[in-house]
């Protein structure tokens, strides 16, 4: 009788490593929970008036730089984005939304925005609420960030990072969908913290602040900050194009924490325990 084939052990071994403190787990959730409801009640505010314009009013619809519209041919009720001389047909999403068994002219479906039937008044305490929370919770985190050296030791790269062939070396593996093993796994890659740092000193900012400037009792008090923003409408649009880049970047950074492993990237943000593979030798 033959014998039963030797059984190799594995040359590596998980290893659990904190990779996340108490308080950038704490803010990263508030941030996720007042994004989801700044989302909501901002289009609910946006379908109010669905065009966005540059310059200190923008009073004519033709002038508008973007709008989600509807308009009736016959019986049938059409919607439209258009960005500048662009137009694209989108009933049933935008402009005109399916709900229940009917096409309604919405600028956004009652899916997407909070509340989700039509309530102005409402969808701005939503906001308000969600938008000052926001404020509270980064500054916290920047005081956290600079107190504690999180943003020296964990966000800004080092030179060899910034490197072109570096740079590039990181688009390659990212687009392959190859992440860093080990050691490596336990750091931030030059990718997440350029946009981290991106996210953190330029969007957020620039949403918060736009959303400051819109503010009457805000913009009575400091009337400059309108006026170096552009006036009230470059402001709502600087406004609206920083949220959905901040929608862009959290869609592909869910994307990337699922194909890098979704189970070990949530555990590392609940728990802040992280696991890499380690040889069996070492420490």
């Amino acid at each position: 009788m033959d014998n039963p084939p030797e059984r190799i052990a594995s040359p590596t071994r998980r290893r659990l490593v904190q990779r996340h403190s108490v308080a950038v787990r704490l803010t990263h959730w508030i941030n996720a929970a007042s994004l989801t409801f700044l989302l909501a009640s901002g289009l609910q505010i946006f379908n109010a008036h669905p065009r966005l314009y540059l310059g200190k009013y923008g009073a004519d619809n033709d002038a508008a730089v973007l709008e989600v519209a509807s308009a009736r041919t016959g019986d049938t009720l059409r919607g439209t984005l258009r960005i500048g001389g662009l137009s694209v047909p989108t009933t049933g999403f935008l402009g005109a939304s399916k709900e229940d068994d009917a096409v309604v002219a919405r600028a956004f479906p009652n899916w997407l925005t909070l509340p989700s039937y039509h309530d102005l008044g409402a969808g701005r305490r939503w906001h308000f609420t969600f938008a000052w929370l926001l404020l509270l919770n980064g500054l916290g985190y920047m005081a956290y960030g600079f107190w504690k050296g999180h943003f020296r030791r964990d966000l800004v790269p080092a030179s060899d990072q910034l490197t072109r062939r570096h740079l590039w070396e990181e688009v390659r593996g990212h687009a392959q969908l190859r992440f860093p093993k080990g050691e490596e796994a336990r750091r931030y890659n030059v990718l997440q913290k350029l946009t981290y740092l991106l996210m953190v000193f330029v969007l957020l900012p620039t949403m918060i602040a736009t959303g400051l400037a819109m503010s009457p009792g805000v913009d009575a008090a400091l009337p400059l900050l309108l006026e170096l923003l552009g006036g009230r409408a470059t402001a709502r649009t600087l406004h609206f194009l920083a949220a959905f880049s901040i929608v862009a970047f959290v869609a592909v950074h869910v994307a990337m924490v699922v194909a890098s492993g979704l189970w070990n990237n949530l555990r590392s943000m609940i728990t802040g325990r992280y696991a890499i593979q380690v040889d069996r030798g070492g420490k």
